[in-house]
């Protein structure tokens, strides 16, 4: 069974953004934003793991029905929990795999960006 990924971080209450820029203008005053992009792949993530629990959880009962003495008499029956067990496995690559995309692409977003309010422009 794989462990999931980290998740983004959503931006936290009181939370603020770099104390200092780095690189050319530094000292420089900055205005910064949380980063629209960073923030899409914390709803992507809060979105897509109810749905693959509910997924997860579903296939599970079905499984545990399918293995009851109760539900199956015939030999037919291991061949559907055999089947399901399979569905099982591949939700939890699929599952691994979507959320290793996600967490992927989280840290190499920046979550703080220069705001462009107030920047000067050379033309107006």
């Amino acid at each position: 069974m794989f462990t999931d990924p980290p998740a983004p971080e959503p931006l936290k209450p009181g939370e603020g953004p770099p104390a200092k820029a780095t690189g050319p203008l530094d000292g420089q005053p900055r205005a910064w934003e949380f980063n629209p992009d960073y923030q899409k792949l914390v709803v992507a993530w809060q979105t897509v793991v109810p749905l693959l629990e509910q997924l997860r959880t579903s296939l599970d009962k079905a499984y545990q029905l399918g293995k009851s003495p109760q539900t199956w008499d015939a030999p037919v029956g291991e061949r559907y929990v055999e089947d399901i067990r399979e569905w099982r496995s591949r939700l939890a690559l699929y599952r691994h795999a979507v959320l290793t995309a996600i967490s992927d692409q989280a840290v190499d977003t920046p979550r703080w960006i220069p705001s462009s309010v107030g920047a000067p422009h050379a033309f107006p």
